[in-house]
């Protein structure tokens, strides 16, 4: 396991650098650099287990107030994929709500139109990556408006500050045989200008510069892609026809 102190190590001993020549600003913003590209691989290869950066002290999931009227709500600048929106029913209890595609609900009518009368709403529509829309809006006496949105997400690594490079305790929040790869990341940039010679060592380690992801690329894709919840291996039978 690497904390960001060592990740920092390894990157300055890769550029054979010290603080002095690879400075902390700069090894800061690509190490996060680095640590963004790899958490979005994870998330586009973690099979049925819902990964998480393990660094978060709160799960993926926001709840907002919802306003009597109002179909349209925005969420902040961590969030990467939806999962599932909940609407709270005037019974207290989160009911999952279906997605919906405006473009491809009516060539005749929009959404609006069919929707127009506030109730408990039945589908949502992402309008923007960060924003969606409730069809029907929301009403007070169909919903409980307090909390009454809830929604599953997929969000980015909780990124490094200076403070906590100061620390220098905190390790990335991914599994740790592959933390070496932020300092591989940040090295290359540094590297491409001052030791080039070590760029293409560096490029095969990563594996991230080819259509088919190679080296430690590879690796993780394939550890995230397999991972999947408490489900039982059961073996089953497999029929070969005969001929």
């Amino acid at each position: 396991m690497s904390s960001i102190a060592d990740i920092n190590a390894e990157t300055r001993s890769l550029c054979d650098a010290d603080s002095t020549s690879y400075i902390a600003a700069d090894l800061l913003r690509r190490v996060n650099y680095g640590y963004e590209q790899v958490i979005g691989w994870i998330i586009n290869a973690d099979g049925t287990w819902q990964w998480d950066d393990t660094n978060y002290t709160n799960f993926p999931i926001g709840t907002l107030t919802l306003t009597a009227g109002t179909g349209r709500y925005s969420f902040n600048d961590r969030f990467l994929q939806l999962e599932e929106v909940q609407v709270r029913n005037s019974a207290g209890d989160y009911i999952i709500l279906d997605p919906i595609d405006q473009k491809e609900y009516s060539s005749y009518s929009p959404l609006s139109e069919d929707f127009e009368t506030a109730g408990f709403p039945q589908y949502y529509d992402k309008v923007a990556d960060d924003t969606i829309q409730l069809f029907p809006p929301p009403s007070a006496t169909a919903v409980t408006l307090a909390s009454g949105l809830r929604i599953k997400f997929k969000r980015t690594a909780d990124l490094y500050t200076s403070a906590q490079v100061t620390t220098g305790t905190k390790v990335p929040g991914f599994a740790s045989p592959y933390h070496v790869i932020l300092s591989w990341m940040a090295a290359r940039p540094f590297c491409a200008v001052y030791k080039k010679d070590l760029v293409p060592w560096l490029n095969t380690m990563i594996g991230d510069l080819t259509p088919v992801p190679t080296g430690m690329k590879k690796a993780i894709i394939e550890h995230y892609g397999r991972r999947q919840k408490d489900q039982r291996k059961v073996a089953t039978m497999r029929w070969t026809p005969y001929r």
